[in-house]
């Protein structure tokens, strides 16, 4: 099968190569997905993960990507739950190899039914950015209905799903980024944005909730906006700051077969919308890492027709 894959750590993107990979193995409890979309995270190619297995050995070459929408082809030995010739969704481990490829292997835990009216594109934009949006918002802050949250990032992948759900749950929603990111994060229901280059961020004043999805002086200067009882959640770095009154969380996402069900049910009725960027065939993916360009929305790999 044809995969991208990545073996000189020192070398970074420039590493990434399409490469002709053996089949994968379906392991105990595991499914092997035919991958018809795939999603990535440009920085992956950072993490631990993408270079050594749980034990720490060296797992190179290895297949970057963690975000999937295909076919399930083949049930491992105790499968259950999942038939052959599903339609399933969801998130890979980020300890093996990844989604980049004609075929992967995925514990099928990680993986949700997908319905037959969304299609693999759009459902390959979810697994990460909406089970971070939601964990962030209601598992670690607990948002509630009347509640104020300040969302960074509010229209980028994890961003402007966490703007669209934090808006459904009844919250007073602002977002903040750049000046072009203005109409889309009101268009997402925030109910006010603020340009992070040309306005001030403490004259948001006290809020209940603050996400960061951006790390360094944004992440320290939000905590003085967190209200005494209030949390901040960052998926950008470990907490060195912590709010006077109030908690600081940093968590990486988990795979959540539920929720990846009741995101794609949203999506399906209309409550929500991923932003879908390029869409690049798996030949184009080694380029998707390194654009020439800032693009809008989240970049897809289609590896299979539908």
């Amino acid at each position: 099968m044809q995969a991208i894959t990545v073996q000189d750590r020192e070398a970074g993107a420039s590493g990434l190569t399409l490469t002709e990979l053996p089949h994968p193995h379906a392991a105990e409890n595991d499914v092997i997905v035919e991958v018809h979309a795939a999603g990535f995270t440009p920085g992956e190619l950072d993490w631990p993960g993408t270079w050594n297995d749980r034990a720490g050995r060296d797992r190179t070459p290895s297949v970057p990507g963690h975000e999937l929408s295909g076919v399930v082809t083949e049930l491992g030995y105790g499968t259950t739950g999942l038939t052959i010739g599903q339609r399933v969704y969801g998130l890979t481990d980020w300890a093996r190899n990844g989604t980049l490829a004609q075929y992967t292997a995925v514990e099928a835990r990680n993986l949700a039914p997908l319905p037959a009216d969304v299609d693999h594109v759009t459902a390959a934009a979810l697994p990460i950015s909406g089970l971070t949006a939601w964990q962030a918002l209601f598992d670690h802050a607990h948002l509630q209905t009347g509640q104020s949250v300040l969302i960074h990032g509010a229209a980028g992948g994890v961003g402007s799903i966490a703007v669209q759900l934090a808006r459904a749950a009844g919250a007073q929603v602002i977002g903040t980024g750049r000046a072009g990111d203005r109409d889309t994060a009101l268009g997402l229901g925030a109910h006010a944005f603020v340009d992070l280059q040309a306005e001030k961020l403490e004259d948001i004043g006290d809020v209940d909730v603050v996400f960061d999805v951006i790390g360094g002086e944004i992440l320290e200067r939000s905590t003085a906006l967190v209200r005494p009882g209030g949390t901040l959640v960052t998926i950008a770095e470990p907490v060195t700051v912590h709010p006077r009154d109030g908690r600081a969380v940093f968590f990486v996402v988990e795979p959540d077969r539920v929720r990846l069900g009741d995101l794609a049910q949203r999506v399906r009725d209309g409550r929500l919308k991923p932003i879908i960027g390029d869409v690049r065939p798996l030949a184009e993916a080694v380029a998707a890492f390194t654009p020439d360009k800032r693009t809008h929305g989240k970049t897809i790999i289609r590896v299979a027709e539908d």
